[in-house]
């Protein structure tokens, strides 16, 4: 198989990083042209070759394609105006198609077989060298971590690359047969996991570096996950084809009931490496990367374009760079303010294009619909999650540009000035009526006015395509920059890929399933539910705001714990980083939870809502294996026909 090219393989590495042995330090970056079999012979060519392996997260982590591929179809994401066949045909409705080409996990396939394979060389060779067994741990990490991804998205996969199972291959192959989801399971996540949990320090070796309690997450996960695959509870069909047995001959219930001792055990013997942040706010600001919550992350630098992969100044669009919080940001640079209180002469453009998390630059594909913001964040008193996720005030930065004006005017001819919101998409749909077609004071994005507001505002029932509120926990920052900085290149933050917090809640989806132990699922999701009632800082009010409504949190927990409820935490906690269409997928209530939307359209000013049905039928369960991988195999078209997932073809 093309794909499984050692040659592809090694050329990972040429934006690699070496791994130093300090705890404190982060990846060391020593950039080569390229790996070559012989190279595996060598104690610096495995440890370049763990390197790649977390550089390769960086395609498709902070890869807004592959971001879309995982939110776009599901309750979290629809399309927004800007959006391409990128995104409209993962929506599910009539917009688009879902097929081999189109589905964006050819992100996925292309690139993690190429990673698993080197971590194959390093598993088989790196003793010989004179690799530490903690640090081969590693790659049988990223080997784990590659084949969950890719057994969730597509079902069984290929166990053997071209050398014999789980063997480092170093010959093209254009050949492939795919293994069943229970030997993918059972001969390489789990003892994977298992062995990486006895091999991996308990303290990072670098920031960032997995560990003892990374793999126990994912370990967990992969409990969690097989178990519901084991159960079916929806007759969901699988492929290839296989009976819901375990070959180790253990019940679904043994594997709920080990994800929730796993996940019990990675919380308590964390120690001093991971903890959860303070608030809710705490864990996504920029300026507080790479806290103590993240155990897995795609990194990225500012220090330097080289290393980073991607250009400060214009990325366009391609990874390594990071770009997928371009995809969630509509075009608020639109936004107008008067020279003066009658809004008569030239207008300016009060809110400019800016490299800060709130802004940023606007690709306007992916769109939040309305139940997100009046149902899955309901609580925006109390819950500080709602703020502490997404950009609702668009305030005045026009003196960055710099524009030589003291004071505009906005709605209701009122004075604005920097730092004053411009426009604010409401919490809660107002008992006065909002004029959205005001004669004088007229938005020029269609937003509207309430009487003695300054700023425009939009309503969560006016929420459509064109305007909505941006995606800030993942938005672009930079810790120095002046002016109006470089918004269009790319982010050099590092992109979440693994948190603390995931612990308690697939310890709590366990317990739902009947796991038993020292804390109960409502236990377990309220102590999430406790820490985001407490506030230190209100986002998009712009001011510090010191409040604590755990007490509050806790009681209005429900005393029934569901799996829907769960699933409304995971969305509230990890909304837009990528998990939402594993988390349906796993429960199988992706055509239950997202059958259903509304949302204004694409125009201007349109914000009347309008419901879409999505036709989710049971094999879009799993993602099509990509043409690309098809037309690469040296096969007949029946034999194609076989490989693909039934359904796609």
């Amino acid at each position: 198989m093309k794909n499984f090219n050692i040659t592809k393989v090694l050329k990972i590495a040429a934006v690699a990083v070496l791994l130093t042995g300090c705890t404190n330090d982060l990846l060391e970056e020593n950039p080569r042209k390229n790996f070559t079999p012989d190279f595996f012979e060598t104690k610096d060519g495995v440890l370049g070759g763990v390197t790649s392996m977390y550089a390769h997260l960086r395609y498709m982590y902070g890869n807004g394609y592959f971001l879309n591929a995982f939110e776009t179809g599901t309750d979290e994401y629809t399309y927004g105006h800007g959006a391409d066949g990128n995104f409209k045909s993962l929506d599910m409705t009539n917009a688009g198609s879902l097929n081999s080409s189109t589905s964006r996990s050819d992100i996925l396939w292309n690139t993690v077989f190429s990673n698993i394979n080197t971590a194959s060389g390093i598993i088989e060779k790196g003793s010989a060298v004179g690799v530490e067994n903690r640090i081969i741990a590693e790659a049988r990490f990223f080997r784990a971590f590659d084949y969950f991804l890719l057994t969730q998205t597509f079902g069984g996969v290929p166990l053997d690359l071209g050398s014999g199972v789980l063997k480092f291959n170093t010959s093209t192959s254009r050949m492939s047969v795919r293994n069943t989801v229970p030997e993918v399971y059972s001969t390489a996540i789990i003892p994977d996991l298992q062995q990486a949990i006895a091999d991996l320090p308990v303290t990072p070796r670098v920031v960032g570096g997995v560990t003892k309690t990374v793999a126990r997450l994912y370990l967990a996960k992969a409990y969690l996950t097989y178990a519901w695959w084991l159960q079916n509870p929806n007759n969901i069909p699988t492929y290839p084809a296989s009976q819901r047995v375990d070959p180790l001959g253990k019940s679904a219930q043994w594997y709920f009931q080990e994800a929730y001792n796993i996940a019990l055990e990675g919380i308590n013997s964390a120690g001093s490496s991971y903890q959860l942040q303070t608030t809710f706010y705490d864990v996504n600001v920029g300026s507080n990367d790479r806290n103590k919550e993240m155990l897995l992350f795609a990194d990225h630098t500012e220090n330097s374009e080289f290393y980073d992969g991607s250009s400060a100044s214009y990325n366009s669009g391609s990874a390594p760079g990071n770009f997928a919080s371009w995809m969630m940001t509509w075009d608020y640079t639109f936004l107008q303010s008067a020279q003066n209180p009658q809004w008569s002469g030239t207008f300016i453009r009060s809110v400019q294009r800016e490299a800060a998390q709130a802004y940023g630059r606007p690709w306007k594909c992916m769109a939040p619909p309305i139940e997100v913001i009046k149902n899955t964040f309901s609580d925006k008193v109390n819950d500080s999650r709602y703020d502490g996720t997404f950009v609702t005030t668009f305030r005045a930065n026009w003196q960055k540009a710099p524009l030589n004006y003291t004071t505009l005017y906005g709605a209701n001819g009122l004075p604005v000035t920097p730092g004053s919101a411009i426009l604010t998409f409401l919490n809660d749909d107002p008992s006065t009526n909002i004029d959205y077609s005001n004669a004088v004071y007229k938005s020029n994005v269609g937003a509207g006015v309430l009487p003695s507001r300054a700023d425009f505002v939009i309503a969560p029932s006016g929420i459509s395509r064109y305007a909505y509120p941006n995606l800030w926990k993942i938005g672009y920052y930079r810790s120095s920059y002046t002016g109006l900085g470089q918004p269009n290149g790319g982010s050099p933050r590092p992109f979440p890929v693994a948190k603390f917090s995931e612990f308690y809640l697939v310890a709590a989806e366990a317990a739902v399933k009947g796991a038993s132990g020292s804390m109960t699922a409502r236990d377990l999701v309220n102590v999430l539910r406790a820490r985001a009632g407490k506030w230190r800082f209100d986002n998009n009010g712009n001011v510090p705001k010191v409040q604590d409504n755990a007490a509050a949190m806790i009681a209005a927990t429900p005393s029934n714990i569901t799996i829907e409820y769960i699933l409304a935490e995971r969305s509230r906690e990890f909304f837009g980083e990528g998990y939402r269409w594993f988390d349906l997928v796993r429960t199988q209530k992706w055509s239950q939870l997202s059958q259903t939307y509304s949302i204004g359209g694409t125009a201007v000013g349109d914000h009347t809502p309008v419901t879409y049905t999505r036709s989710i039928q049971p094999f879009h369960y799993l993602r099509p294996i990509p043409q690309i991988q098809l037309d690469r195999m040296d096969m007949s078209a029946a034999e194609k026909a076989a490989y693909q997932n039934p359904g796609y073809n």
